[in-house]
């Protein structure tokens, strides 16, 4: 273990914790007051659907460069990096008065995720080992899903009673606290072998194709799907990704290693992980009907997920026990079926205004109860299969598919639920919106079955096993 006398390991999950719910809790609080920001900023919904959707995709963009990185310069130093730029983020938003702070500030903001949080795993695995990697991990997990489930009731309350811009004043003053409990941290970095070359010509390929995707995700509608820039933009996102596979499978110093791949729990857990996140597109679905279709305030429908945050945090370390008894593969399951379950039955959007309520509320606990369950079993699959010095570039990868799942997630949500309200009721939007989820849901719970086995802990593939080994 790194920097075995270092005793200050609570005071550091602490620090941690806060770091990561700067992304988790008040960069994702934007999907609940889409209201409150048009109405103060007078920006399009087109542009702030974007904005919205930027700090995840630049997260996922950029969060395997971070990993590389923190592998290499040092993991608390790049810790440190994104808690400075997680600042510079929420002052802009704070400052903005029209679109172009607020972009500026989401990019930063998903610069930011990038750099914490693959370093922040990656000082996990370096100062925790079994049991203790586990719990570690688990109270990671608190501060990542637990803030998602925060995240709508907090933005919805402090929007309605202190002004949107107050959750980023909030984020900025979590962030100084996470420096403050880090300092102590003795620097953590793996052990690497000859000269770095940084695969510049990789994260272009990589840049460039995510965000074809994106806008075309995001833009399709309102250039018309048929048209020649929307079916260009297709084109590209799909040359994009067999160029960069084909760009990537020959070069030494990859952006993105394949062979991490070969591993099927690695894979399974990160390919779960991508379609989970994406699950988050409910969100805004739900957040954005029941005010709309509803008259729900942002503050009363943030009210609606409460059940959500006390059921992921309280199951969070249930997850983790489930998972010393009896593997990963089966708590992985149980929580990407109850999610499935208590996404779908938001969907049920023709009940009257009382029980709809009821139905909405009951579904968000089952939605956290099955995250919950899901989180620590997930992470510390795929952190147990990586070797040791390429943890934080397979974290940053897992990572990576949290980001960019939870970015088209509510992208493609956003789009389906714009696209059918522009041709339809609400109501028939939002169950259309929220069946997309499940589709999420169904196919996640699908790769886990078909890729994650029974014992998941081992290091069984042959290439890993030898790269720990240099």
């Amino acid at each position: 273990m790194e920097a075995a006398n270092y005793k200050g390991t609570n005071k550091m999950i602490a620090g941690i914790v806060f770091g990561v719910i700067t992304f988790w809790l008040f960069a994702q609080a934007m999907v609940n007051i889409v209201p409150a920001v048009q109405s103060d900023l007078g920006v399009e919904l087109g542009v702030l659907n974007i904005a919205i959707s930027l700090t995840s995709l630049f997260s996922g963009l950029f969060i395997v460069v971070a990993g590389g990185l923190a592998d290499r310069v040092g993991r608390k130093k790049i810790t440190y990096f994104g808690l400075i730029l997680s600042i510079l983020g929420s002052l802009l938003l704070v400052l903005s008065q029209g679109a172009v702070l607020l972009i500026i500030g989401r990019v930063l903001q998903g610069l930011s995720a990038a750099c914490i949080m693959p370093a922040t795993i990656a000082l996990m695995k370096a100062y925790f080992e079994g049991a203790e990697r586990q719990r570690a991990l688990s109270f990671w997990s608190i501060g990542s899903w637990g803030g998602s489930g925060l995240t709508s009731f907090a933005g919805g309350a402090i929007a309605t009673y202190m002004g949107w811009k107050w959750i980023f004043v909030f984020s900025i003053i979590f962030a100084v606290l996470a420096l403050w409990l880090l300092k102590e941290v003795p620097e953590s970095k793996g052990q690497t072998v000859g000269k770095f070359k940084f695969d510049f010509g990789g994260l272009g390929i990589f840049i460039v194709t995510m965000l074809a995707i994106n806008v075309f995700i995001t833009q399709g509608a309102a250039l018309g799907w048929t048209s020649f820039p929307t079916i260009a933009l297709a084109v590209l996102a799909i040359l994009g990704i067999l160029v960069f596979v084909k760009y990537e499978a020959k070069r030494r110093n990859a952006l993105i290693d394949f062979q991490l791949f070969k591993n099927k729990p690695y894979t399974g857990a990160t390919i779960s992980n991508f379609l989970l996140n994406a699950v988050a597109g409910t969100l805004i679905v739900a957040n954005t009907y029941v005010q709309v279709g509803r008259g729900f305030t942002a503050f009363q429908s943030g009210l609606l997920s409460l059940g959500y945050l006390v059921a992921v945090l309280s199951m969070i370390r249930v997850g983790e026990k489930l998972m010393q008894k009896t593997e990963a593969k089966k708590p992985m399951i149980w929580g990407s079926s109850i999610t499935l379950v208590g996404v779908a039955v938001m969907g049920l959007t023709f009940l009257p205004d009382l029980i709809y309520t009821a139905v909405v509320f009951i579904g968000f606990i089952l939605f956290g109860l099955g995250l919950g369950i899901y989180a620590t079993p997930s992470t510390d699959t795929a952190v147990s299969s990586a070797p040791d010095h390429k943890v934080g570039e397979a974290s940053g990868i897992y990572k990576m598919a949290s980001s960019l799942g939870n970015a088209f997630g509510i992208a493609i949500s956003a789009t389906v639920y714009g696209t059918v309200a522009s041709i339809s009721t609400v109501h028939i939007s939002a169950t259309v919106g929220i069946i997309t989820n499940v589709i999420f849901a169904a196919v996640s719970l699908l790769s886990i079955v078909v890729l994650v086995p029974g014992v998941t802990h081992k290091k069984e593939d042959q290439y890993l096993e030898q790269a720990a080994e240099q």
